[in-house]
């Protein structure tokens, strides 16, 4: 396969392929297109040209079918449900391309075990899986039965001894909800998973240090994802519960929590102030802008990547944890407490 057969295949120029797999330029194709060229790019195998560039650096080099990579969604039933994870492995895609491995396989938690993937694995060449999210220490032990190597990404670090990418959802939590408790806000909600989530303990923690109690009827336990949100928000409501503010652990449950409050006529943030984690492209199109903390998900895929074929190709063997930064991204969805009618002058 050549540049010049997949660009006639996606119906591009050649120049729009490579700019697309090679990531230059700032708005290189749609994201329509890019997703196009990147399913021929994965079903066919293709690699550039890396063996001169891998021996004049003293790597050695694979088979062919060796340089192909696995993804595992751990978190969500489809693996196009939530962009924060498809940005993450668009990210791991692209730097592994750059180093001449390909990403040629996606599979999610629920189905790892269905007969036909497990064919699948079996029948791969793929040594490498990058794991996405939370994954439980079963499932990591029977990936690591069907791949050599496993690399770990996500915001909940892992007991185990694993390549591990983490940027701090226990620490991001705290730093959101903190956000919310210097605004005046002491009537929090949390909408979004408890279950082993480090998100939901660091709102817990936050709100500990402030001497705040826990409401556990402001606590809702939905998925992560906008019908969750949504659900988990309307309950607050339903509920009666006076809550000022929400703390949702990703985006997409704020967004469907937004959604819940725009429909009950409940101003953010007059009425009600929203915050949540992750950052993605989304968010700041939103109305209001939400206010989150930004996850460097497009570096953290680099770094994925990155450990995951240095260990494939011998450069370390003793396990790695990378931590990243992130930062508050303040923009509209947060304001002051709003002060109670019997309160105001």
């Amino acid at each position: 396969m050549t540049l010049k057969e997949i660009a006639a295949e996606a119906g591009v120029s050649v120049s729009t392929v490579s700019r697309v797999i090679n990531k230059s330029g700032k708005s290189p194709a749609s994201p329509e297109v890019q997703e196009r060229i990147w399913k021929i790019v994965r079903r066919t195998g293709y690699l550039p040209d890396m063996a001169a560039r891998r021996l004049k650096m003293g790597v050695k080099d694979l088979p062919e079918a060796a340089r192909s990579i696995a993804c595992l969604y751990a978190r969500v039933q489809d693996s196009d449900s939530d962009t924060f994870f498809t940005v993450l492995a668009r990210s791991i895609e692209r730097e592994a391309f750059k180093h001449g491995y390909i990403l040629k396989y996606t599979f999610t938690a629920p189905n790892i075990r269905h007969p036909d993937v497990l064919r699948l694995i079996a029948g791969s060449q793929a040594q490498g899986v990058a794991v996405l999210g939370r994954c439980d220490i079963q499932l990591l032990k029977f990936l690591k039965q069907q791949f050599p190597y496993v690399a770990c990404a996500g915001l909940n670090p892992l007991e185990a001894k694993y390549d591990q990418i983490i940027c701090d959802g226990y620490q991001a939590a705290v730093t959101a909800v903190d956000h919310l408790i210097k605004l005046g806000h002491r009537r929090i909600a949390y909408v979004g998973e408890t279950r082993d989530e480090n998100r939901y303990l660091g709102y817990c923690r936050a709100l500990s240090a402030a001497r705040i109690p826990l409401c556990r009827e402001a606590v809702i336990n939905v998925p992560l994802s906008r019908p969750g949100g949504y659900r988990g928000a309307n309950l607050v409501f339903d509920r009666a519960v006076p809550v000022t503010a929400l703390f949702c652990p990703n985006d997409a449950t704020a967004i469907g929590a937004m959604k819940a409050a725009k429909e009950r006529d409940i101003s953010i943030p007059g009425d009600l102030s929203v915050i949540s984690i992750d950052d993605i492209d989304t968010a700041q199109y939103l109305t209001p802008m939400l206010t989150t903390i930004h996850i460097p998900v497009e570096e953290m895929g680099q770094m994925t990547a990155k450990l995951l074929i240095d260990r494939m190709e011998g450069g370390h063997t003793l396990p790695m944890k990378v931590s990243l930064p992130f930062y508050l991204a303040g923009r509209e969805s947060c304001g002051s407490c709003p002060v109670p009618a019997k309160e105001k002058p």
